[in-house]
């Protein structure tokens, strides 16, 4: 590497593997998601993410380079977390808790991919390619935003939901319990009381 030019063709490279790998993952996590309002924010950054490469194409072309022939292994590993989550059992709330804190993981990584990428592009003049930057960079921090507030308005809620749940049913259970092993004390009470009574006769 020997120049500015060269230093961004390399990070763009970067973030067309990242985003290829990433059209891979989501439908993954949109699959394995149980919120409808998390599977819907999955699917939707899907479409998005498809954009993204159409966008880098047209930057590649704009620059006159290939985009090929690099493998971000920074993604690679950010998409293995995200799959040590779909692998768990089941689906409810705290999986899709799970699903969005590796969901931002990644869109923190491609925030500041594209925020760097952009401003090399600005340095060295390139106006179209800034702009086409601009765009990915708002919906990346736009798609973050959703899963934040998808967060707080939903996941949250169902899992604070589904805890409270669980401690009625643990409560009532332990009341169960405690009821029962008192109706079978009873009879042995008596049953001594009766033998008492015998011996003194």
């Amino acid at each position: 590497m020997e120049s500015m030019d060269e230093l961004l063709e390399e990070q763009l490279k970067d973030l067309f593997s990242a985003e290829n790998q990433l059209i891979k993952a989501l439908p993954k996590m949109a699959k394995k998601a149980s919120t409808e309002e998390l599977v819907e924010a999955f699917n939707s950054h899907l479409e998005e993410t498809r954009g993204h490469v159409e966008r880098l194409r047209k930057i590649a072309s704009e620059l006159e380079f290939s985009l090929g022939g690099h493998t971000c292994v920074a993604m690679q590993g950010l998409i293995e977390e995200g799959n040590e989550v779909i692998e768990e059992d089941g689906k409810n709330p705290l999986i899709d808790a799970a699903l969005v804190a590796a969901a931002q993981r990644v869109e923190h990584y491609e925030i500041a991919g594209y925020g760097n990428a952009r401003a090399l592009a600005d340095h060295l003049g390139h106006s179209k390619v800034v702009k086409l930057l601009d765009d990915t960079l708002d919906e990346e921090k736009t798609a973050d935003d959703t899963l934040t507030d998808v967060c707080q308005s939903a996941i949250f809620p169902a899992a604070d939901a589904a805890r409270e749940e669980e401690e009625a049913g643990e409560e009532e259970l332990a009341g169960s319990r405690s009821s029962s092993n008192g109706k079978r004390g009873s009879p042995a009470r008596n049953t001594k009381r009766r033998s008492t009574t015998k011996s003194r006769r």
